[in-house]
């Protein structure tokens, strides 16, 4: 590897955190867990602005490590949480688990600073193998038949992914990572399918919807920032302005909330939420113009903040209550006060509300819709906007916090749990109050 002196890849720092944390004792070993997340937030501010870290496999140069404004923006909320989820984690003592979610993470920023498609490959496919660990870690039945459906939809994607950039390689002979064009022929397209299928972009979404909701509690954290966000990232940087993506990312924002509204299970409507969000960013990347890539961007970005958040605070109630239908649930208020005020927070901020870091990047892609004169689509995202604030605003809290106390027996959570969930919740509304910081 040359050139690495100033361009060491963030994601093998986390690699290198994986590979120690089996070889330490068990009281220090939570403490290393945490650091090897903070370090790769502070060498992504550290690192400069371009290309290095460079290897030769076979005939192949791989480019580990290219940083520009964009790479900068996604690997800097990926690193800050994955950050966050370690604290979450902090009190668990399944080694495997904490290897798997930061690796989980490495493959999200290799993929995100990878200069090449054979590298983004490489991590793209770590992303799906280390975070299938995340949903059999739960050790139930239904988490091992979801994370089989979850390995095969990825397989089959991570296939047709390769598929498409064998036939890119064979008729550009590069693989350096480009715009694409519609008229770039059928290697293009599989592409595009390859890494739809990771955005869950319906009807290639099911998988997101049955499993993520059957992974443990703080794998589920982690699963909600990075396979999705990462397809995201790939789109902006290789397919931006392709009206096909317009019309699907408007669909979805509506698909996911009708569904997130039906459904019961607390984690399965975040869930169809995550398809509805991502919906925002698709269609965003779809417009094409600035202010669409840059609301895509920027939507991504406050979305992993909100929805690590919410996660976070439904992934308390089923740890102190070992519940997750709202028909099991209710009357909590007074006995997870905090995780209430703390999710509330995270609602207001994909509802959009003013001052909570949703409203200024949805705002952006809305506003880049209509400027494109495709009313239709912004129609579809207010909508869905109505439609998220009724579901996780309002359906979710009063089902699960509100409504007749059921006697439920509710243990004690453990301190780092809240201290991450105020961490996230305290970027949520700064980002919000201050958009200046990242716009």
């Amino acid at each position: 590897m040359t050139g690495t002196s100033s361009f060491f890849p963030p994601a093998l720092i986390l690699v290198a955190g994986a590979m120690l944390l089996p070889l330490l004792m068990k009281k220090i070993r939570p403490w290393i867990y945490v650091i090897f997340p903070l370090l790769t937030l502070l060498w992504i501010i550290w690192l400069p602005t371009g290309e290095g870290a460079h290897l030769s496999l076979g005939n192949f140069n791989l480019v580990l490590v290219h940083k520009d404004a964009l790479s900068f923006i996604f690997g800097l909320i990926f690193s800050f949480i994955a950050l966050a989820g370690s604290i979450y984690s902090f009190h668990l003592k399944d080694t495997a688990h904490l290897c798997a979610s930061l690796l989980y993470a490495a493959g999200a920023l290799g993929v995100t600073f990878a200069g090449d498609f054979l590298t983004l490959f490489i991590f793209w496919e770590t992303m799906a193998f280390t975070s299938l660990y995340l949903i059999w870690a739960r050790r139930k039945k239904e988490s091992y038949q979801a994370g089989f459906r979850y390995l095969i939809y990825h397989a089959l994607g991570g296939g047709i992914l390769l598929a498409g950039l064998v036939l890119h390689f064979q008729q550009a002979g590069s693989l350096a990572i480009t715009s694409l064009q519609t008229q770039d022929g059928l290697g293009a397209w599989l592409i595009l399918v390859g890494v739809v299928i990771n955005a869950a972009v319906p009807p290639l979404h099911t998988w997101l919807a049955d499993a993520y909701p059957k992974a443990t509690v703080t794998g589920a954290v982690f699963l909600s920032a990075f396979t999705t966000k990462a397809a995201v990232y790939v789109l902006l940087r290789v397919f931006p302005g392709w009206e096909v993506l317009l019309v699907a990312g408007s669909i979805m924002t509506v698909y996911g909330v009708v569904f997130a509204i039906l459904a019961n299970d607390i984690r399965g409507i975040l869930s169809y939420h995550i398809i509805s969000q991502v919906g925002y960013m698709v269609a965003g990347v779809g417009v094409g113009t600035t202010m669409g890539l840059n609301g895509s961007a920027a939507h991504a970005f406050s979305h992993i903040l909100y929805k690590a958040l919410l996660f976070m605070g439904t992934g308390a109630v089923l740890e102190a209550t070992g519940r997750y239908k709202l028909t099991d649930l209710g009357g909590l208020s007074k006995k997870l006060k905090a995780p209430l005020i703390l999710y509330m927070i995270a609602a207001f901020s994909i509802s959009g509300v003013p001052l909570f870091n949703g409203f200024i990047s949805k705002s952006m892609v809305v506003a880049a819709a209509e400027e494109a004169h495709h009313s239709w689509a912004m129609f579809l995202m207010l909508l869905a906007s109505v439609g998220t604030f009724l579901s996780v605003g309002l359906k979710l809290p009063y089902f699960t916090w509100g409504g007749k106390d059921k006697g439920l027996q509710v243990k004690k959570l453990p301190a780092n749990m809240y201290v991450a969930m105020t961490l996230v919740a305290f970027i949520c509304i700064l980002h919000g109050v201050m958009p200046g910081l990242l716009y």
